[in-house]
């Protein structure tokens, strides 16, 4: 896999450099590039796969902190979208983090043991961020990156696919999608099918996802999910 382009944006320079320090202490293939401000990264013209973005970011002139600059990459077309994984020291962040289609966030002081679970995940959809479904609804067809999608729904003969920017619906089986999307999708329910780069945490009744949603695990689903879960997590 070629080198994963990665973005350290954070006004605190001893923060920078220990968030570098502990990627790469993880062995990954990859290319670190520190920013102090949101400026300095826009005017790089910055090309990015994974981005550690501080939410209280401080500008030159303090007008943009981490969450207007994430709102503003996800606003431009011409860029790559990069998995972000917000820094904060403040809990309260948290849900804010998802309305920018955040992969994940941190609380300072950070934690090696969850900085490296977190990096592996992002790290791994990173790679996989080439892989597309093919949707063709009406007569129109569109094109949809599998790291854009938290999961696929069943619905009165269509599926509704649950992006980062919105639902979108499709005839289609989802039988047949199962067999196309194994190995980074799991059926978890007749009509459930999840993205396992996007899973937080499970029971044996439910899965949530990093973007909290919760959806229902079938049981008789539950072992074969965990099964396909502990194989992609390796």
């Amino acid at each position: 896999m070629e080198a994963i382009k990665i973005a350290v944006c954070d006004d605190e320079k001893n923060i920078r450099s220990y968030i570098c320090s502990l990627v790469r202490k993880q062995g990954v293939e990859c290319e670190v590039t520190e920013y102090a401000t949101a400026e300095d990264y826009f005017l790089a013209g910055a090309d990015h796969d994974l981005l550690f973005l501080d939410i209280e970011l401080k500008g030159s002139d303090s007008s943009m902190d981490g969450m207007e600059m994430a709102k503003r990459i996800r606003g431009m077309e011409d860029i790559k979208q990069p998995i972000i994984i917000f820094v904060t020291g403040y809990e309260k962040y948290v849900y804010d983090a998802f309305d920018v289609g955040a992969f994940q966030y941190l609380l300072k002081p950070i934690d090696e043991g969850r900085f490296a679970e977190i990096f592996r995940r992002a790290a791994q959809q990173a790679g996989q961020g080439k892989r597309v479904l093919m949707v063709q609804y009406g007569n129109t067809g569109k094109t949809i990156p599998l790291s854009d999608i938290y999961y696929m729904e069943s619905q009165n003969h269509k599926i509704a696919v649950h992006m980062k920017d919105g639902i979108l619906e499709y005839y289609a089986k989802m039988s047949d999608l199962e067999e196309e999307l194994q190995g980074q999708f799991c059926r978890v329910h007749k009509g459930y099918l999840v993205n396992l780069s996007y899973v937080d945490e499970y029971n044996k009744t439910e899965v949530t996802l990093t973007n909290g949603e919760k959806l229902l695990i079938s049981k008789y689903k539950y072992e074969d999910f965990v099964k396909a879960y502990l194989r992609f997590m390796k």
